[in-house]
């Protein structure tokens, strides 16, 4: 049998014990020979934590993956089948400057979207498309699974600007899917959904639950759900009862984004920030994996944000490397998949998985207001791609004043002009 070799970049990462756990449990089904894990020169540290911590686990699950860690990608590159993408350029340090400057320009602030999630591709663009040149020197032949946020841009900038074989895998599905399982008291595989989106905005168009279409129930349910999860934030009841579709976790910050904005700039006057949770969940998490006794995942740990996403990645390495022609949401080049976008543009469809390449499954017709804020969104993402490609300030201007997050065009160069400033280590425009 043919074994696999899996790179991942950013292996110093809380997520990746979550990540090889999904690879322990169905080595069976996958036959993985080493994994390497990944980091630059600040991460050693963290690296070295992690590659203990899953050693660990493997050893107790009487595994034969071998763990090799590695500061140097080419080394790690040239023996890949498969690049698993879950790098944080700047870290938390740099988020937490963004985030800071949005709020104190009365700007929602959220690490994959807005001015936040902007500055977050506009650092990673550059790096990943010079990885991309190590990868289509010494693994031509390898897939690119990109879990970096904001998934569905940094997927387009390398898709669009490189020769790699990429593509994009986040959450959103996987949470859908897993959450409706639950609700419905069936296996995941019970569950089929047409959706579309991009990343950071997705639909449910439909569901299906053992082959019948529960679209009307389950969007009471997702409301119910929703109402759950967010108790601070109210919804306009006649909007929902037209909306027509099930909108993801990050439609509030389009439909009730004045709610949010409001929540977050009352505790940032308390010295809050929205990822100092995520900071301290991530700092809990380090202090547990190097505890040298310690080789179980903390409880709780399939909650994380994100986490969702490492299930989709199991499902396409396995649908290339048998040439399943498994139906997976993915994102990926649009091809005619959802009319009235570019071709070039990256969206999130169902799509056929299969060794030589992934097909886009072409997507019924569209709810006006579904498909006129798609449009818009991508228009922005594409902008984005550009900035980061070009870096000219122009663009990025116009890009940066699109988003629904920021109220007008001096507003946005104003702060992207101190962004710029706080981000000069990693972003340079040349062009003003």
């Amino acid at each position: 049998m043919t074994t696999l070799n899996i790179a991942i970049l950013g292996g110093g990462s809380a997520s990746t014990p979550q990540l090889i756990s999904q690879f322990i449990q169905h080595e069976e089904a996958l036959p993985i020979k080493k994994i390497y894990l990944v980091d630059i020169l600040a991460g050693r540290e963290r690296l070295s934590i992690i590659a203990s911590f899953v050693r660990r686990m493997i050893e107790q699950e009487n595994s034969n993956i071998e763990i090799m860690e590695t500061l140097d990608r080419r080394e790690a590159l040239k023996q890949a089948d498969f690049i698993i993408n879950q790098i944080r350029v700047g870290g938390f340090d740099m988020r937490q400057i963004d985030e800071t400057l949005c709020l104190e320009y009365g700007i929602i602030a959220e690490e994959a979207s807005g001015p936040v999630g902007f500055m977050n591709a506009l650092r990673t663009i550059p790096i990943m498309l010079d990885i991309c040149e190590d990868i289509e020197e010494l693994a031509p032949d390898a897939w690119l699974l990109n879990l970096t946020n904001p998934c569905s841009i940094i997927t387009e900038a390398i898709d669009k600007h490189t020769n790699v074989k990429v593509i994009g895998i986040n959450e959103g599905p996987m949470a859908f899917r897993n959450q409706f399982a639950k609700a419905y008291d069936v296996v995941k595989n019970d569950i089929s959904m047409q959706l579309i989106g991009t990343s950071q905005l997705l639909w449910v168009t439909d569901l299906y639950v053992r082959g019948k279409s529960k679209l009307t129930d389950a969007i009471l349910y997702k409301k119910l759900h929703s109402r759950k999860k967010r108790q601070d934030i109210t919804v306009d009841t006649y909007f929902l009862q037209t909306y027509g579709v099930i909108g993801c976790d990050y439609q509030p910050y389009y439909y009730q984004g004045d709610q949010i904005l409001t929540k977050q700039l009352d505790v940032f006057k308390q010295g809050v920030l929205p990822s100092d949770f995520e900071l301290e969940e991530h700092k809990q998490l380090f202090s547990l994996y190097e505890h040298a006794k310690t080789a179980t995942l903390p409880n709780g740990v399939e909650d994380r944000r994100g986490a969702a996403a490492l299930e989709g990645v199991l499902e396409v390495i396995q649908a290339i490397h048998y040439n399943l022609k498994r139906i997976l949401p993915v994102n990926i080049r649009n091809n005619g998949a959802i009319e009235g976008l570019r071709n070039d543009a990256c969206v999130q469809v169902n799509s056929v998985v299969e060794r030589h390449g992934i097909i886009p499954i072409q997507v019924p017709e569209i709810l006006p207001h579904v498909h006129g804020l798609l449009q818009y969104m991508k228009a922005y993402e594409s902008l984005t791609v550009e900035a980061g490609i070009s870096k000219n300030i122009g663009v990025a201007i116009q890009a940066m004043t699109m988003h629904p997050f920021v109220p007008s065009a001096e507003v946005a160069h104003k702060l992207l002009q101190d962004m710029f400033i706080a981000n000069e280590a990693y972003v340079q425009p040349v062009i003003y």
